[in-house]
């Protein structure tokens, strides 16, 4: 299936245009290679490796009354393997996405082209973004993090997940590492690359990190409440794209991002205090999940706090360049009003005087006639 629209001249295989024209559909007959190795007993056990997830290990497995044990997962170099299969996935969707959705929304709307690549940027994000926020939502009801958040820093056992906390971060691994080759299959302008490198890059430092570290439940809840704010931010831009008008009037998602940002440093503060101060271990145990010392709660709080706020004040620079655009907006067309008016009012005035010359001429001809 053909998810980019093909031009009526078909470049030449593998050449540069080629590619970006049917980068979807060469990355499925990838995946779809590892989905055929199930089918054979020869390269099932390496296809499973990329399919399903790793490190699993079944528990209680002492307990006797348990009549078919629970299966807790760790991680381990296997998951990379997991995490490129389902970042094939995650360009195949985006392209999806793309074509039945933006594409559409963009022929009708006729944006001009930049406008175009921000609304397809917003409308990717807002469509992640809103998965996600209800993906981790459900994940931390069922885990009931909501009803006790002394889950966040006590969790047991602590460097175990469950199945679906694990297929969320390796989920969200996969996105994000999906959006480098992005760049290139989207054509991004070489002047916008380097803020979407940032931006990236600081998504992949943070969940791996969280991931890493087995802070599973503090990553999970701080990734919702961000990924709510972004998903509101997203949509107001989605709809400033359409009339400008919107912006005033969706311009309250400032306040929720602000305080977005502030209730996350308090959660990251509390959550990360209490579960470093639970024990009194010394020794930094990374296999072990033991990061119950005084380096690690510097730097993840460090690491929280310098993320909030390189956001906010990514955000204030945002909304001082769209006021900026706006101002200029609004005086372009006064400056023509008074122009015009100067220049009606000139004509008006030489008209006046020759039709009044004009009108005056008998009369004068009569008195000196007379």
């Amino acid at each position: 299936m053909a998810f980019r629209k093909k031009s009526a001249k078909n470049p030449p295989v593998l050449s540069h245009e080629f590619i970006l024209q049917n980068h979807a559909d060469l990355v499925a007959c990838v995946g779809m290679f590892f989905v055929l190795g199930l089918m054979f007993e020869g390269t099932a056990e390496a296809s499973i490796v990329f399919i399903t997830l790793q490190h699993s290990v079944p528990f209680p497995a002492a307990e006797e009354r348990a009549p078919e044990p629970k299966f807790l997962y760790y991680y381990g170099i296997r998951d990379l393997a997991t995490v490129f299969f389902y970042m094939l996935v995650a360009i195949i969707i985006h392209a999806t996405i793309q074509e039945y959705v933006l594409d559409k929304i963009n022929r009708r709307m006729q944006f001009p082209k930049p406008k175009q690549s921000r609304f397809n940027e917003s409308g990717q994000f807002s469509a992640f973004c809103l998965v996600s926020c209800v993906w981790g939502t459900s994940i931390l009801v069922s885990e009931n993090c909501l009803s006790d958040p002394t889950l966040l820093w006590r969790a047991p056992p602590h460097n175990m997940m469950t199945f679906q906390m694990k297929f969320f971060y390796i989920s969200q691994l996969a996105y994000w590492f999906h959006a480098f080759p992005e760049l290139y299959f989207q054509r991004i302008k070489k002047q916008d690359v380097p803020r979407q490198l940032v931006y990236i890059g600081l998504h992949l430092f943070h969940i791996a990190g969280a991931y890493l570290l087995y802070l599973n439940h503090l990553g999970l809840v701080l990734l919702t409440m961000h990924y709510f704010v972004e998903f509101l931010s997203h949509i107001c831009d989605l709809f400033y794209f359409r009339d400008d008008k919107y912006h005033k009037e969706f311009s309250l998602w400032a306040v929720v991002f602000v305080s977005g940002r502030f209730v996350t440093l308090i959660v990251s503060v509390v959550t990360v205090g209490f579960h470093l101060a639970g024990g009194q271990a010394r020794n930094s145990d990374a296999t072990a999940g033991n990061v119950n010392v005084l380096a690690a709660k510097i730097a993840v709080l460090s690491s929280s706090c310098t993320i909030q706020a390189y956001i906010t004040w990514n955000l204030f620079n945002v909304q001082l360049q769209r006021w900026m655009e706006e101002d200029t907006t609004l005086q372009a067309p006064s400056v023509k009003k008074k122009r015009t008016k100067g220049r009606s009012s000139r004509k008006g005035t030489e008209n006046g005087v020759a039709t009044a010359n004009r009108v005056d001429s008998p009369h004068k001809r009569k008195e000196k006639s007379s």
